[in-house]
């Protein structure tokens, strides 16, 4: 017999679940519902790890995306600090990291993503730093804080965000990354060289085009070493080279794996498995604004999908055709906003004034819009999401 029998088991303590507990409450479901998640906190929001909590100006309440009242007002059971390590979906039956087993009518997998780590020489020393939760961001913190040099590897949205936080308390931050501009892999040489503009304006050393080869040091990181020779002194480092989807528990499982890395789901975030659906990082579904399979990482992602799986869940059977929306600043320097995302694209259209720091971007592919970045407020997006739409169909 198992220990608890539930309507909807939440397996994930992130935005997905938190988003998807919020929905069913919201849709008028009334059935009993069980969020499990491994972190020690309530379910937060974790853009701040590596903005406004980073540099010390948010608290942990104020990352949460609900406060402790709530989820008892709501009547969402919430289990912190535990997780699922087997589930049986024939028997439609979950064994939790504290023995209990849990039988559910139906269940949603949001187990994330864990972080790429880097296999170079001297990646056990300490001082280095990988950033995925609010601890991670006070280790940091603490290290920063005694440093005379930071380098942070990588040039996507962790890496660029911590370099800029860093710097705008203090620190001094040199960036290591294989492309030539931050961020540019994503949005191209145009923007990529508007924001390495920026950090350099502010004191942050860019190193495009460059390989980290070996972190060096006796017990402690005392200096890095790139590919080309170049050795920088640092007292600590962040590594921001991508993540991996979670999809341990899902495999184990038996659900369907796709070709992204991803646990496979349909247009309505359903898995290979009739009652369990995925949301977030590490969901592979079937995009109806795309026309091909996609998995993204980033919250508003993650939320918009956690409340397309939980009106499934109570019987919507729609398909999640929300055109992903993307978001980033950089300290109080710049803020962007961004449509798509284009995976591809053959032509780029300027509007408004890089030079300014207020301009958009709007990305085409064979004359079709496929994306629309925003810097600075520039820009329609709301008009963009239309447009992707319209070309994609």
């Amino acid at each position: 017999m198992p220990d608890l029998d539930v309507d909807v088991l939440l397996i994930g303590g992130g935005i997905a679940s938190a988003t998807a507990a919020a929905t069913l409450r919201e849709e008028g479901f009334d059935g009993s519902v069980l969020l499990v998640g491994r972190e020690p906190a309530l379910p937060y929001h974790r853009p701040p790890a590596s903005k406004e909590y980073l540099r010390g100006d948010a608290s942990v309440a104020d990352a949460l995306v609900h406060p402790e009242t709530w989820f008892a007002e709501q009547r969402i059971d919430v289990r912190t600090r535990t997780s699922v390590l087997g589930l049986d979906p024939s028997e439609r039956l979950a064994t939790l990291s504290t023995k209990e087993q849990v039988r559910y009518d139906r269940a949603l997998i949001a187990t994330g993503a864990n972080v790429r780590r880097l296999g170079v020489d001297g990646a056990q020393l300490e001082g280095i730093h990988y950033l995925r939760a609010l601890p991670n961001a006070d280790a940091i913190r603490a290290d920063a804080a005694g440093a005379g040099r930071i380098v942070c590897v990588g040039g996507s949205y962790i890496a660029t965000e911590v370099a800029a936080s860093l710097t705008a308390i203090g620190a001094h931050v040199t960036m290591v990354m294989l492309e030539e501009h931050p961020l540019e892999r994503g949005f191209g040489a145009t923007a990529g060289r508007y924001f390495r503009g920026l950090l350099e304006a502010h004191g942050v050393e860019v190193l495009g085009g460059e390989e980290l080869a070996a972190f060096e040091g006796d017990e402690r990181l005392e200096h890095v070493r790139l590919s080309g020779g170049r050795t920088i002194d640092a007292q600590a480092a962040i590594v921001g080279v991508g993540a991996m989807p979670d999809v341990m528990l899902a495999r184990k499982a038996g659900l369907t794996i796709g070709e992204l890395g991803g646990v496979l789901c349909d247009d309505r975030l359903r898995t290979s498995e009739e009652r369990i659906w995925a949301a977030g990082d590490m969901c592979e579904f079937q995009s109806v604004v795309h026309g091909r399979p996609m998995r993204i990482e980033h919250e508003e992602v993650a939320a918009a999908q956690g409340a397309t799986a939980a009106r499934n869940m109570i019987g919507a059977d729609a398909p999640h055709s929300e055109v992903p929306y993307f978001f980033s600043d950089l300290a109080d320097w710049a803020s962007l906003e961004y449509v798509g995302p284009a995976l591809e694209w053959d032509d780029e259209e300027v509007e408004g004034s890089v030079e300014d720091g207020a301009f958009a971007i709007t990305y085409r592919q064979g004359g079709r819009v496929r994306a629309v970045l925003s810097v600075g407020g520039a820009g329609d997006l709301d008009r963009a999401k239309s447009q992707i739409v319209a070309d994609c169909g």
